[in-house]
């Protein structure tokens, strides 16, 4: 029996303009999702969409979004707006953005998009608004005080309601807002609910917004397949997690970008002077930040300007303490007990592990494990998305292994109960030597070099601020105070540091007896060899590292007879 045709774009009747679009982004043929939403959606029925992270839910609701709106220009004899776009974030709604600006690429004069979910000036977004845009992108708080201030009317012609996301708008504090933003729609209008997951949240907001929908729940994993995304896990305590970080990176054993995962905003900031001592680059995204920079550190990561983006995810948002506990049901109560402990100032409408596009990533770091199962599945779908290979390696200390038991639970039932957690071969007395270097720069990341690292970083976006800059010249003596406030010693980095000396090499890495040059070169040699080759010669095994060039190791090769001669001329 023959396998079903796939419907291709050119053959779901959508008008050339769009078509023209996809061929410009280059997309051979349409998702499942995007197969099995798209018709549905052109046909007029409201549709809940589940399906994993990474499966093109963007494209699949803005494509009949767009479509829907040309059809309408054809009969309609007054501008306005006709669809309401929702998302959690400022970052996802910039991204849903993003996509329907490259797939209005040919018809940008009959189909205007504005999103109105970054914290501007609301007197711009009521002129942009006044004009009567198309397509409305926003956060259900900003839609919200947009509509009540009178700067964008629903009522009578909106014909589409998109939430994306779904199944975070509750948890995100959203439940009111939606609820009372209902009541300011048109009585007839067609709804889409695209999640990640079919939760409780989602099933409570399809009551009050879907009529009669249809439930796509794809028969799919979670996560990408094995074949396309590797699993890893690796015992290690605090002490170690830092040194074994090091070595990988240095040893270039973890190659192309790179998201490594932490569970409070603190820990991004350690982590991030940790491996600037070694002169490795990184960028750090959490709530905290404003939207601006938020989105500007992902853009320079997926333009490559950083190879490492370091991340605290949503649920550092409910447990601030990032305190580890025994079980996992022990998190959960403890994450809704704790959830306004922290008296900083958090953006609600942040999100990082979930949704946000971060392209090309090769690799995703677990440096502390995830509270919960859900974390863990959005984490690992920032790599492997579309056809791109990926791997997940998850630190773990024996306070989180039942953590990590119950991730292992719930993923194998998706692959036939196979094991998907698959151990990391890492030999930790083979960079022995990088233990000490590691010891004494992890130590000197104190919290006030952290704090410190973050009022540099706060005093350099009051600099940049275009808002500010008036003010700054009307001003002169508040951005002169500013300027010349005290230096902030953060960490000190020691330029020696970003070298690697072959003697600090694993036997495997180390170049040939009587080559010379430092650990990065060694490292090259083996570069283009495959893993699998790399631990077969020996590295990651758990062999003895053995010091074998004793001319290459000073500490071996160093001679005192200098010294006795020194000490001669000191007496005379």
């Amino acid at each position: 029996m023959s396998e079903e045709k796939k419907v291709m774009f050119h053959e779901m009747e959508l008008d050339d303009r769009i078509l023209k679009a996809i061929a410009k982004l280059a997309w051979p043929e349409p998702t499942l999702i995007q197969e099995t939403a798209i018709p549905l959606l052109l046909e007029g029925k409201d549709v809940l969409m589940r399906a994993r992270t990474g499966s093109g839910k963007t494209a699949a609701f803005s494509i009949p979004v767009i479509q829907k709106i040309l059809n309408l220009k054809n009969t309609s004899t007054h501008q306005a707006i006709r669809a309401l776009i929702l998302s959690p974030s400022k970052e996802l709604c910039g991204q849903i953005a993003s996509v329907l600006q490259d797939l209005t690429l040919k018809c940008a004069r009959e189909v205007r998009c504005i999103d109105i979910s970054a914290n501007g000036d609301m007197q711009t977004q009521k002129s942009l608004l006044a004009n009567k845009p198309d397509i409305v992108v926003s956060t259900p708080s900003k839609a919200i005080t947009h509509i009540k201030a009178n700067n964008m009317r629903l009522k009578d012609d909106l014909a589409m309601l998109v939430v994306d996301e779904a199944d975070l708008i509750f948890s995100f504090g959203y439940e009111d807002e939606v609820k009372e933003l209902l009541g300011f729609l048109p009585k007839i209008y067609q709804s889409v609910l695209a999640s990640a997951t079919l939760s409780d949240d989602v099933l409570s907001l399809k009551k009050i917004v879907l009529r009669n929908p249809v439930t796509l729940k794809l028969e799919e994993p979670e996560l990408a397949p094995s074949s396309q995304l590797q699993h890893y896990h690796l015992f290690a305590e605090e002490d170690d997690k830092a040194t074994i970080l090091y070595a990988l990176l240095k040893l270039n054993l973890v190659r192309g970008k790179s998201i490594i995962f932490v569970r409070t905003v603190d820990r991004c900031y350690k982590l991030k002077l940790y491996l600037e001592q070694f002169k490795i680059g990184s960028c750090v995204l959490n709530s905290e930040l404003p939207a601006a920079v938020r989105c500007l550190s992902v853009d320079q990561f997926n333009r490559g300007r950083y190879q490492i983006i370091i991340a605290s995810d949503e649920k550092a948002l409910e447990q601030p303490d990032g305190g580890l506990l025994d079980g996992v049901e022990d998190i959960r109560k403890k994450s809704k007990k704790n959830k306004q402990t922290s008296k900083r100032k958090k953006d609600k409408e942040s999100g990082v592990s979930r949704g946000i596009d971060f392209q090309n990533v090769s690799n995703v770091i677990n440096f502390d494990f995830p509270l919960d199962i859900t974390s863990y599945v959005h984490r690992a779908g920032r790599t492997a998305r579309g056809t791109n290979q990926g791997s997940v390696l998850s630190f773990v200390s024996t306070r989180e292994a039942p953590l990590m038991e119950a991730v292992e639970a719930h993923l194998s039932k998706g692959f036939n109960n196979q094991k998907v957690l698959q151990k990391y071969e890492f030999a930790l007395e083979e960079v022995e030597g990088f233990r000490y270097r590691s010891r004494d720069a992890w130590r000197a990341v104190t919290r006030i070099a952290v704090r410190e690292a973050r009022l540099k970083e706060i005093k350099q976006e009051l600099l940049n601020c275009k808002k500010l800059q008036g003010y700054f010249e009307e001003n002169p003596s508040d951005l002169a105070a500013i300027r010349r406030d005290k230096a902030l010693h953060t960490v000190k980095v020691q330029p020696q540091l970003a070298h690697v000396p072959s003697y600090l090499l694993p036997a495997a890495l180390r170049p040939d007896e009587g080559a010379e040059g430092e650990g990065e070169e060694g490292a090259r040699e083996v570069e283009g060899k495959p893993p699998a080759k790399r631990r077969k010669e020996g590295y990651g095994n758990a062999k003895r590292f053995k010091y074998e060039a004793r001319q290459s190791n000073p500490l071996r090769s160093f001679k005192v007879k200098s010294m006795k001669k020194s000490q001669a001329t000191e007496d005379t």
